[in-house]
């Protein structure tokens, strides 16, 4: 049996530090990011529409990669910027900025003389010597809002430069989370599981390996746009979702949180997994009439954004009736790889018992073969192997329980949100929409 980190563990960064920075370090990597049209137009609207913010004021850069969120900050009015990037790009910012002070007509980016120092330092490094400021911008946002953990060093920086009263942009995420509905990623997905099925590969037997490989497979979270049609049900808590108020939160419980998941089934189906994407909120000064709050979606209605979406598929899929209730909890815990241990359960109806988060986890699939076991060495017909298989049908039935590590991701790029999409009804996704939508079942009540 295997457990998830404790949070007391505090795992550390420090060993994923150089090939993270390394990434970020390259220009493409961050031409990705500012071609993310949705990201980058998003960032600029909330800095230049809340002037107020920024004008006359110091500011904070974390995290600042190409630096354009703090040539937007200077555009917006700063007095000063400190722009903090641990990576080599700081070089590359460095060039940028430089070239405002060029002589002799040569200078590019004027406005940005004199405006902005660059620090090539971790924001927790002792060593930074920056004044406290007004405005601490940053986009330490990754996959399900939280993975890369960009948002501890968000949170630090708040805790340790942000004036009393001052402002953070973003100043909060909202995950949703959703059951989705996707056979043909299934069947993929086992076909990959499946090569270790063969028992005559070049005259070796593969399949002992297939267990592993196939709770391997499945234990990838799968990153990508996805058709929002496949979506059994609304998100958990649709009008307000799982918020992190980055004013508020405190580092323990970014580091160890519980989503609790109810939905309420809109079509009868089979759910491979849970879906998952995030929001952001700039709400500007909340004191002033003049702010003007922006937000930013990543949903799968949303136009797309570099962050896409993210599914967490089962290893078996769980049949839904339209109108059952889905009821659980999704509980992430850092890892030392800048990301995230996830672990989900969900029951489909109202009758068991949802489990511990705060436990250590085990595998359902693995739980029933032992229980299985179990019953094979008692002897036939006992009262006890009777409750045990009662047990057993339940677990088997309605309820799945699974372990995904975010980093670890898979990708899949088959949904393109063509005009051909919009044809797309809920049958031909296997999804079926109850006899009568406004009377289910003729009257009968059915047991949620």
């Amino acid at each position: 049996m295997s457990s998830a980190p404790s949070v007391a563990d505090n795992p550390s960064n420090e060993s994923r530090d150089p090939a993270y920075f390394g990434y970020y370090a390259m220009l493409q990597h961050q031409q990705n990011m500012l071609q993310d049209t949705v990201r980058t137009s998003t960032y600029r609207s909330a800095i230049l529409l809340n002037t107020e913010c920024f004008e006359d004021k110091l500011i904070m850069d974390v995290g600042a990669g190409s630096g354009i969120l703090s040539y937007f900050a200077v555009q917006a009015g700063a007095k000063k910027v400190y722009a903090v990037e641990a990576s080599e790009m700081a070089l590359k910012m460095k060039k940028l900025v430089k070239a405002a002070s060029l002589p002799g007509g040569l200078a590019k980016n004027e406005f940005l003389k004199d405006r902005i120092e660059v620090i090539q330092a971790k924001i927790e490094d002792s060593g930074i010597k920056a004044p406290k400021v007004d405005t601490i911008i940053s986009e330490p946002i990754g996959v399900l809002l939280v993975h890369e953990r960009m948002i501890e060093s968000f949170i630090y920086a708040r805790d340790t430069y942000l004036k009393p009263g001052g402002h953070l942009f973003p100043n909060k995420g909202t995950m949703y989370l959703a059951p989705f509905t996707d056979a043909l990623l299934f069947t993929e997905t086992m076909g990959k599981a499946r090569f270790w099925e063969q028992t005559t590969f070049h005259g070796v037997d593969l399949s002992p390996l297939y267990p592993d490989a196939k709770a391997e497979m499945f234990g990838m979270p799968v990153v990508g746009h996805f058709d929002p049609k496949s979506l059994l049900a609304t998100p958990t808590s649709d009008t307000e979702g799982y918020e992190m108020d980055f004013n508020t939160i405190t580092m323990k419980a970014l580091r160890d949180f519980v989503v609790p998941i109810s939905w309420k089934a809109q079509y009868t189906g089979l759910m491979h997994g849970v879906a998952g994407w995030f929001d952001l909120t700039f709400s500007g000064n909340p004191d002033s009439a003049a702010s003007q709050p922006i937000e930013m979606s990543t949903g799968p209605s949303a136009e797309k954004t570099h962050w896409q979406q993210v599914r967490f598929m089962f290893r078996e899929p769980l049949a839904v009736n339209a109108g059952q209730s889905i009821r659980g909890w999704m509980h992430c815990v850092v890892n030392d790889m800048r990301s995230y241990t996830v672990d989900i359960e969900v029951i489909v109806g109202p009758f068991g018992e949802l489990s511990d988060p705060s436990q250590p986890f085990e595998p359902l699939l693995e739980k029933q073969a032992k229980q299985q076991q179990q019953r094979v060495s008692r002897s036939e017909g006992s009262e006890e192997m009777e409750e045990e298989e009662e047990e057993v049908d339940e677990l088997q039935f309605s309820r799945r329980r699974g372990r995904w590590e975010l980093h670890e991701q898979s990708y899949n790029y088959s949904y393109t949100g063509s005009p051909n999409d919009l044809l797309t009804k809920p049958e031909h996704l296997c999804m079926y929409e109850p006899e009568n939508v406004d009377d289910a079942y003729g009257g009968i009540e059915f047991a949620n």
